[in-house]
């Protein structure tokens, strides 16, 4: 949210913009954790198709209603700007991928650049993880953890001999975008991998520094710019520590719940703060606060940030819930509740 809305700041922009992308493989961090949760939680339940149709109407459901929110919200402003006749606006491009948006296929490489829901490449990837997930059971069916490692060793090999052979608009994989599906999926199985390390509880790892150092050095590692391949080591070598010590001692983080409130709200968050930055920045500072001058932009972007907080808990009240609630249908019983009502 800070690195995007730094674009309108009038000063000290271009360092901060700097400094922030570098920090992007946190991005990598989210699809590892996804692909550790995923595996953890559904990895011993699907069993035929019929589970599988069940697991994707789920996850589905969970991202889905958002993103269509927030992909309709920018589409209004592309109508709007088509009707005003708009040349500062690409109203164009916008509408031309709406199609692509709504099937949420925008990250596979359908599209050469970010439009519309622009973040929202990462909810297509996350989507086409989710549909992926299968490779993941039947390799770990087949030779457990092994095959697993081999599965990521093998999309990886295929993933640099893509970008050797210039598939990726960014240059590599590891940049990926609008092309980003295929790196998600990576950073996926590498989460599935730490699944696998955490089941086994190789290590007795019960402390949380461990985890934070390594996370730290990962941070250090992306600051000071060493190649992607370490800081993506280390970034899961810090998770599979802290799944390790918080799986052992499950109530070591409790301290944290206070923040509970926002932090299951981060993909709320992360969706609708370019609708902030439209609204708060494009609009109000660019057209009328920036050139009257009365308040310093460091200052005014709080507010932004802040009803992006406040909008991202409602929308998950009100909206993402209710919605989400039509697509999933029913919620399977628990197979003991089932035996309990047949007697």
């Amino acid at each position: 949210m800070a690195y995007h809305f730094l674009f309108a700041a009038p000063y000290g922009a271009e360092a901060g913009t700097e400094f922030l992308h570098r920090l992007l493989p946190l991005l990598d961090m989210f699809f590892m954790i996804s692909g550790f949760f995923i595996t953890t939680r559904y990895g011993g339940e699907l069993r035929d198709v019929a589970d599988y149709r069940g697991f994707l109407r789920r996850r589905i459901a969970r991202l889905y209603p958002l993103h269509v929110i927030v992909t309709l919200f920018f589409v209004a402003v592309a109508l709007l700007a088509m009707i005003a006749g708009a040349d500062n606006y690409p109203w164009r491009q916008e509408l031309e991928a709406m199609p692509l948006h709504l099937l949420a296929i925008h990250a596979l490489g359908t599209t050469d650049h970010l439009a519309l829901n622009f973040v929202s490449w990462s909810v297509s990837a996350e989507i086409f993880c989710y549909a992926a997930f299968p490779l993941i059971i039947v390799a770990m069916r087949w030779k457990g953890l092994p095959g697993l490692g081999l599965l990521t060793l093998g999309w990886i090999a295929a993933l640099e001999m893509a970008s050797q052979w210039g598939v990726f608009p960014s240059g590599h994989w590891t940049t990926a975008d609008t092309m980003g599906a295929y790196r998600a999926f990576a950073d996926f199985c590498i989460g599935a991998c730490i699944a696998g390390v955490v089941a086994r509880r190789a290590l007795d790892i019960r402390s949380h520094l461990p985890g934070l150092a390594l996370l730290a050095g990962a941070l250090a590692a992306m600051i000071w710019q060493l190649p992607t391949y370490l800081v993506l080591a280390l970034l899961a070598f810090s998770l599979s520590a802290t799944a390790l010590a918080e799986t052992a001692r499950p109530n070591s983080t409790a301290a944290l719940r206070f923040a509970m409130p926002v932090t299951r709200v981060s993909f709320g968050i992360y969706l609708w703060h370019p609708v902030m930055e439209f609204l708060f920045l494009t609009v109000i500072w660019t057209r009328w606060l920036e050139p009257a001058g009365i308040v310093d932009f460091y200052v005014f972007w709080l507010l932004p940030m802040a009803a992006t907080l406040a909008v991202a808990m409602l929308s998950d009240r009100y909206l993402e819930k209710r919605f989400g609630a039509l697509i999933a249908g029913p919620r399977p019983r628990p197979a003991c509740e089932a035996r309990l009502a047949s007697a």
